[in-house]
Order: structure tokens, then sequence, then C-alpha cells
């Protein structure tokens, strides 16, 4: 069965439009715990487009679940991390001119960086979680930078069109299954969204699912608290019928 984390970079990003203070991630990580969050996702941009140091701070201090930082592969956010310790890293590709994460990180091209990053990360007692597409090599490259996690990027099976997602949802059930057999442990997230997420809740070995923009935009109409209850029950008990003709 797997767990909930809630992604509440968006939160942030309503506050950031008007550069003022409300409304505040802090408090609503509570409100997401209350609805039954597993753990709390937060992104620190190296721009601060959303999450600021402050929410980052706080966060640590108040999150009674999980604390899950994303951040870029660099040495300022290595020394944030370390700063905060957050109970877990997952590494992530940024690029300033993208809306949210595109792709999963290039392991492969990047192995010694990574692995020295993971290395001091996970020295510090805090697990490394890298964030990659479905795909051999970058698994096998992520077994090799010593990661303990992936989280595979769900982003084209979401995105994929009716015709293709069974497709898609395959390479996801494989993927976990070549991870696992690699001795790392697995999570997912990334386009989940209400209507899509129960077929993936229901691939054998996958931990935890990152859910954040659909759970912010749903919580507009019913409230946050409300809006990760419902998305907990899709995830905890998804219908295992098959989704596709």
């Amino acid at each position: 069965m797997a767990s909930l984390g809630v992604n509440i970079d968006h939160i942030a990003n309503v506050r950031q439009a008007r550069q003022t203070v409300e409304p505040d991630p802090v408090p609503m990580a509570l409100m997401a715990e209350l609805g039954g969050a597993d753990g709390i996702t937060v992104h620190l941009r190296e721009d601060r487009r959303h999450i600021q140091d402050r929410d980052l701070e706080l966060l640590r201090a108040t999150v009674r679940s999980r604390l899950n930082l994303e951040m870029a592969a660099t040495l300022e956010m290595v020394g944030i991390a370390l700063k905060i310790k957050p109970d877990m890293v997952t590494l992530v590709p940024e690029r300033r001119e993208e809306v949210t994460t595109e792709g999963g990180l290039d392991v492969a091209a990047q192995q010694g960086s990574i692995k020295g990053m993971v290395d001091q990360l996970q020295a510090a007692g805090i697990p490394v979680s890298l964030f990659v597409d479905p795909v051999s090599q970058q698994l096998e490259a992520s077994c090799k930078s010593g990661a303990r996690w992936v989280e595979l990027h769900t982003g084209a099976y979401a995105e994929a069109c009716w015709a293709d997602q069974s497709l898609q949802l395959a390479r996801l059930t494989e993927a976990t299954a070549r991870a696992r057999s690699l001795g790392l442990r697995v999570n997912a997230g990334h386009g989940l969204t209400y209507q899509n997420v129960e077929a993936v809740a229901a691939i054998e070995g996958i931990e935890e699912l990152n859910i954040g923009h659909t759970i912010v935009a749903r919580s507009i109409a019913v409230g946050l608290q409300e809006a990760v209850r419902e998305m907990k029950r899709l995830v905890q008990n998804p219908r295992r019928e098959p989704l596709f003709g």
C-alpha cells in the first residue's frame, strides 16, 4: 500500500504571485497532515520562486510526518540540506525557464558529482532519492551513486493519450521491478491526478506517491484537509481492475 506525500509548492506559488504573506504554506502543511498526508514535500529552487528559506526552516520545526526536500544537485543546496536536516532529500533537475520540473535527472551523465553529494548527505544521516525517468540506464546509474531511493518520473504516463497510457504504465511497472532488483526503494510522482493515480498506486513495490498540483487545485473547492483525504483514499485503496481496454 503506497503512502502519500503532499507537495505544497503551489500554495507558495499563490503567495509569491503577489509577494505577500498569504497563503502561508507552513500552516497549510499541518492541514495536509490532518487530512492524512504521510509526508510533506517542498522544492527549494535556486531562484526561490515559491518556497522560501524561511518556509523550509519553519516546516522543519513543525512537520510531524516526514519532510522531503526536493532540490537541485548543487553545493549551495547540499549545504542547506545539511543545516536543515530534512527526513529525505530528493535530487531533481532544475532549469530557470521551466514552470515545473521537466524530465528526470540524468544521473548517468553526472555520476561522479552526484555520487559525491549522495555520500555527503547520507553520511549526515539524510537518505537520498534521485528523481529519474523510468529507464534502466538511469536506474543502474542511481544504484551506482549509492542513493537508497529513486522517485520515478510519472509525467509521460500522466500526459499520455488514452491509447498510450497502458504502455506508459507498463514502463513504470517494469522500472519499479528493475529498481527493486537493484536494491533501490521506489517512490513516484509528477502529473498524477485524481483521475489517473489509482493505476500507479496499484503498482507493487512503489512505496510513496508525491502529489501536489491536483490536490491544491481540488482544495480550492473542498478545502485542503478534505482534498488530501480524498487523494489518500485513492492511493491506499486503488481499483485493481484494468483501466484500459
